[in-house]
């Protein structure tokens, strides 16, 4: 794994357009120490054997292997690489599968860059991203399929480390302090706030403790 300020991204897409401007844009971000490029899946499983990345960047729609067997080989090959999904299409049927094989979440191509670069932080930082739609999917499946060989999932859209970090914010404790108490950075404590306050739909710390606490009523 790169240092925390100096992150390896293996990007997976054969659209050469959408590539090439996608890789423009995360060579802006000064955190991105190395952009490795593949074109289809059998070549990011080589890629991942050979050094390690931080995150993979998979498109769904890849040629030969096809994106879903990618997730599935890479989190099988390395199971704490953490995964983010592109796709064009906002298909419910399809996030069962992708939770099944190992992806952290996924965005829409054409989703604003600052949003995708968050995304992106925050998969690397351990949590998840799931839009509504997928977070509403995944409360389903929870709900008829709790016995089904599905990662554990919970009808609580935030992650154990999401709830923890939120719980600390209730008590009025600063991202310096949360970062003490979980011996991380504030700067990862940060980007699991900002991941709080879009899964929760919460214009602030504030708010976002209230919906947590009208969810559980």
């Amino acid at each position: 794994m790169g240092s925390p300020n100096r992150l390896k991204i293996l990007l997976v897409e054969d659209d050469e357009l959408f590539r090439l401007g996608l890789q423009v844009r995360l060579q802006q971000e000064t955190a991105i120490e190395v952009l490795i490029e593949a074109e289809d899946g059998e070549t990011a499983i080589d890629l991942a054997k050979q050094q390690p990345f931080d995150l993979v960047l998979l498109d769904m729609g890849l040629p030969g292997l096809g994106g879903l067997e990618t997730c599935r080989q890479l989190k099988q090959n390395h199971p704490k690489l953490p995964i983010l999904v592109l796709t064009s299409r906002n298909d419910r049927s399809l996030i069962a599968r992708l939770v099944a094989a190992g992806a952290q979440g996924y965005c829409l191509k054409g989703v604003a860059a600052t949003t995708l670069i968050l995304a992106m932080r925050s998969v690397i930082a351990g949590a998840s991203w799931w839009d509504a739609t997928a977070t509403a999917e995944i409360q389903n499946l929870f709900q008829n399929h709790p016995t089904d060989n599905l990662p554990t999932l919970t009808l609580n859209p935030l992650t154990p480390r999401e709830q923890e970090i939120l719980n600390l914010i209730a008590t009025s404790k600063t991202d310096r302090e949360i970062a003490e108490i979980l011996y991380i950075t504030p700067g990862t404590v940060r980007v699991h706030v900002h991941t709080i306050l879009h899964k929760l739909s919460a214009t602030d710390r504030k708010q976002a403790v209230l919906l947590a606490v009208r969810g559980k009523e």
